[in-house]
């Protein structure tokens, strides 16, 4: 092994040794997050029912719903189940508490608001929301619920701070349905897009941003991207492959006759097509992060346009298209769309920083269910999903909290490891863990994920970034 990678490897192994510090006090400091949300409700039943609830959606459960964590505790379960799916507290006090924390500890001027739908399997018609749409994570129609997330993100860190359940007007319209599941009577049937706007008016002057993005299936609808522009705010949104436009910048076609005239335009063709037929010296390559498997490296391109990406809706107004393009592994390569509002000035190392933030939000997905039970809910009512969701995001916020404080001592430290460390000591009465097995086991795992990177990079004749220390 060359000397440079045998210095690598062992500063990174450095970077794996868990200070006892990170876990000293956790279930104290827990106890102080829960504080200023568990003050929202009004009996002591209920405060102890959240307490207990946040704790079991970061405990070491396979399916984490009312029930499961009722049994692990030795609680009687109707209580907590009755507390998740039916009680009447409301979860909105409980949203603005977490987006007042996100704003004062991630966040920065430069910040990112991302809209992303996210699709639940469900079998049946019982449970709210459940209709055959669409399910994006599937890429395909099939029975589910489809929830609309509000996520944050800056160079400091990503979370989902909000949501929004998308009924049908099919669903919306069904009264029967309604009343069993407790729909409020006010609520009606609206657009993924209007439910996003709704959360942008509550939100969006709590948390400093300087740009909104979202997928293709925000991304695709004129009216939205309008109605941000004419609220002053800057998007950028993905858009799908076939999406029409007219490239302002780039060669007229010729006269096709002799004689005077205005000078003919550029044909629309699908952003694809467009892209296709760039010559190589309109891509520029930057580098956007450093991936855990390398560096992700772009090749982007941008043009002012004209687009058309609804049948019969030309936008009247010019946007900006960028064009990414990057290789996979096989050898393919993968191109992504999108249209913003932004000046055609806009420096591409920019365009890609809100590209990135625009994937991240997946990154905050797998967190939120993978280390919190956002996807484990069993209720069928209203309420039910909403108290599920809004407990499982404030219970990833703790630990994304928990993991920034950690990295003061472990830059490698992460929020599953985080997550994994609290599991422990909440088992500690039952399972005989101590401090040290703890701190053991957590750098057993850093050292064993942290060698898997530094390989991955080396084969690639690259030095694995060190992680970096706030």
């Amino acid at each position: 092994m060359q000397r440079r990678f045998q210095i690598r490897k062992r500063k990174m192994l450095a970077q794996c040794e868990v200070s006892p510090q990170i876990f000293d006090d956790m279930i104290e400091r827990l106890d102080q997050f829960a504080i200023p949300y568990v003050r929202h409700f009004e009996r002591k039943e209920q405060r102890q029912h959240a307490e207990l609830y946040l704790g079991g959606l970061m405990s070491d459960l396979g399916r984490k719903n009312a029930e499961s964590i009722a049994y692990r505790s030795g609680e009687e379960r109707h209580g907590l189940q009755h507390f998740i799916g039916s009680a009447s507290w409301d979860h909105q006090p409980l949203i603005e508490v977490l987006v007042g924390q996100v704003a004062a500890e991630i966040g920065e001027p430069t910040g990112v608001i991302v809209f992303d739908p996210s699709g639940f399997e469900k079998q049946g018609k019982d449970s709210v929301g459940v209709a055959r749409q669409w399910i994006g994570r599937l890429g395909k129609v099939d029975n589910g619920q489809v929830g609309i997330y509000l996520g944050y993100v800056s160079e400091k860190e990503h979370v989902l701070v909000d949501t929004r359940l998308c009924l049908s007007q099919q669903w919306a319209q069904d009264r029967k349905r309604r009343e069993k599941c407790g729909v409020p009577k006010e609520i009606r049937h609206q657009t993924r897009h209007e439910l996003a706007l709704e959360m942008l008016e509550a939100h969006g002057h709590h948390l400093p941003h300087a740009w909104i993005t979202g997928d293709d299936e925000m991304g695709r609808v004129k009216w939205f991207r309008e109605t941000l522009h004419n609220r002053g705010e800057q998007y950028l949104f993905a858009v799908p492959f076939n999406t029409t436009i007219r490239d302002l910048d780039g060669p007229r076609p010729k006269h096709s006759h002799v004689g005077s005239g205005a000078q003919p335009k550029r044909k629309f063709e699908t952003v694809k097509h467009w892209a296709q037929n760039l010559p190589e010296q309109a891509w520029s390559q930057i580098t956007i992060r450093e991936g855990e498997k390398g560096p992700l490296k772009l090749k982007m391109a941008k043009r002012r346009v004209v687009a058309k990406t609804e049948k019969r809706c030309i936008s009247t107004r010019e946007e900006l298209l960028i064009a990414t393009r990057r290789q996979e592994e096989d050898g393919s390569w993968k191109h992504d769309y999108f249209l913003s509002n932004a000046s055609a000035q806009s420096s591409l190392e920019e365009l890609g920083r809100v590209v990135k933030a625009e994937h991240r939000i997946e990154d905050s997905f797998k967190r939120a269910k993978s280390e919190a039970g956002l996807a484990d809910y069993e209720v069928r009512t209203w309420r039910g999903w909403y108290h599920h969701q809004v407990l499982s995001l404030i219970a990833t916020w703790f630990l994304i909290q928990e993991a920034l404080r950690g990295k003061k001592w472990t830059p490698a430290i992460t929020v599953p490891q985080i997550r994994e460390g609290l599991a422990m000591i909440l088992h500690q009465t039952c399972d005989g863990a101590n401090p040290d097995r703890i701190v053991h086991e957590r750098k057993r795992r850093l050292v064993r994920n942290e060698l898997a990177r530094f390989y991955h990079w080396m084969k690639r004749n690259l030095l694995a970034p060190l992680r970096l220390q706030p």
